[in-house]
């Protein structure tokens, strides 16, 4: 699933590729798409509007338009949006088409068609809530803290954790309501960076421990930036190319490799439902925790 890191890629593409153009028609291959708006009405409100901007909301792509609303696309596992300068083949998987005023167009492809677009208030996309999510209301409306960004401070994320105390370390910062765009790889990544095995309690991590952590989530978050995102199955950016992060994971993936850092063999487990890697001996659970049954899968 692209993270913060790819879908920022995919935004700082696009804003030099798309901003100032005016949409055409919108074309919606997928019903299900813009539930629960139906795509003629969807197509009908984005006919004629221009994008004034573009940047990234947690894992949102967000592409401002010209009256003060937003339309925002999330990839999920597979989505992809690419730049096309001129009418090409249609992808395979493509579920909607963007056709710009000047002949360019914006594709959405999606192999497993959980993508989603929708047309929101862009204000909406502003601040962190920190209110608890509603069920049924859309998870655009309760994004937390970006962690690169000037709120995401060290105090902030003790006094997070602090709140937060019981919960393991490791599927917190993937609650989105919380920290807005880390996902399953740099998670782990950081995890590794900052020492800390992925079930230790929130609550329990020392103020070093704080702050090791808030420098490993902000430190791999560029350097994904920097590889242009990591590829592992569908990822591509918006010109189609792939990102080369995952040459540099240190512990993702990586079962049965030596720990760079101490030549333990790292171990995958799964933790809250989810794979994770981790080297037993950098990364050292305290004694009495319950630890995770290894896997291999």
């Amino acid at each position: 699933m692209p993270e913060l890191p790819e879908v920022e890629t995919i935004a700082r593409q696009l804003r030099g590729l798309i901003v100032g153009r005016t949409i055409a028609h919108f074309r919606s291959d997928w019903r299900r798409l813009t539930e629960p708006e139906p795509a003629d009405l969807f197509a009908a409100r984005l006919a004629g509007r221009a994008i004034r901007g573009v940047r990234r909301r947690g894992k949102l792509v967000v592409m401002d338009l010209d009256d003060g609303e937003a339309l925002i696309v999330s990839l999920r596992m597979t989505g992809q949006l690419l730049f096309r300068e001129k009418e090409v083949e249609a992808h395979p998987y493509r579920r909607a088409h963007i056709a710009f005023t000047d002949g360019t167009a914006l594709e959405f492809a999606d192999t497993r068609k959980f993508g989603r677009m929708a047309i929101v208030d862009a204000t909406a996309l502003d601040g962190a809530t920190h209110a608890p999510r509603r069920v049924g209301e859309p998870l655009h409306r309760f994004l937390g803290v970006e962690p690169l960004s000037r709120a995401f401070t060290v105090r902030w994320l003790r006094d997070f954790l602090a709140r937060r105390g019981r919960s393991a370390i490791k599927p917190l910062l993937l609650d989105q309501t919380g920290i807005a765009g880390v996902g399953n790889i740099y998670d782990i990544e950081a995890l590794w960076r900052a020492r800390i095995h992925p079930l230790r309690t929130a609550g329990s991590l020392a103020d070093d421990e704080v702050g090791r952590l808030h420098e490993a989530l902000r430190w791999v978050l560029r350097k994904g930036i920097r590889y242009g995102g990591a590829t592992r199955r569908d990822y591509r950016d918006a010109r189609g190319k792939e990102g080369r992060m995952q040459r540099e994971f240190n512990v993702y993936d990586r079962a049965g490799d030596p720990c760079p850092r101490c030549g333990a063999e790292i171990v995958r487990t799964v933790v809250g439902g989810r794979g994770t890697f981790h080297c037993p001996r950098c990364q050292r659970l305290p004694r009495g925790a319950a630890r995770p049954a290894r896997s291999r899968a």
